[in-house]
């Protein structure tokens, strides 16, 4: 791989749509793409294609472009990591969303491996979702303990996520995927947090259906 330099979190956001469309490319055959090209599909400028990947240290060829094969490979271990681990994963919260956002995760295609769910409801607890077994939240830190996960999906309420939060990250978990509406970033500067507010979208595309 190339060598890094530090990506900011703009580029790192990029890095998925760059991987899905070198992924379409690779299936259909095609063998080398321009930056300008890139650009064109995926709605920004040579330039910033160009820049992004020198945050990476290049890949392509001035005048020739990118091999589409080495780059989406590049991309996939910048995604991936080189060996391709997957980070261990626990879900909390098995409602409607978590079940939905288990199937997900379950797939063999996101460089996830969805250890266990947890949830408070007793009716649920000894089940499966996608093959993974729903534990009781009691039996949180025992799991932990023994099993060393890396990576908490939050997909309870905003009281259970602030709750919580403290015992996770003192359990040893370094990010979360959290789709409750409880910042975490601002208690926990030191853990990486993907937040998810499925309301922005919907209200961003009202904004743009209203004034664009």
């Amino acid at each position: 791989m190339a060598t890094q330099n530090k990506a900011s979190l703009p580029v790192i956001k990029r890095l998925p749509k760059y991987y899905r469309y070198l992924t379409t490319m690779q299936r259909n055959g095609v063998e080398k793409v321009s930056s300008s090209e890139l650009a064109r599909i995926m709605g920004t400028t040579a330039s910033q294609v160009r820049q992004d990947f020198n945050c990476f240290g290049g890949f392509g060829q001035q005048g020739i472009g990118y091999k589409v094969d080495t780059l989406q490979s590049e991309v996939s271990k910048l995604l991936f990591g080189d060996n391709g681990e997957k980070l261990s994963t626990i879900l909390l919260g098995v409602g409607r969303l978590g079940n939905a956002v288990s199937s997900f995760l379950t797939r063999d295609v996101n460089g996830y491996r969805l250890l266990a769910a947890f949830d408070v409801r007793e009716d649920v607890v000894g089940t499966e979702r996608n093959g993974v077994p729903v534990r009781h939240i009691r039996d949180l830190a025992e799991f932990c303990n023994a099993n060393h996960p890396q990576v908490a999906v939050l997909c309870i309420p905003r009281e259970s996520a602030a709750e919580l939060s403290s015992t996770l990250v003192s359990l040893g978990i370094k990010g979360f995927w959290n789709f409750s509406h409880y910042d975490l970033s601002v208690d926990y500067s030191d853990i990486i947090v993907e937040n998810v507010h499925l309301g922005d979208s919907l209200m961003s595309l009202g904004y743009r259906m209203r004034n664009e």
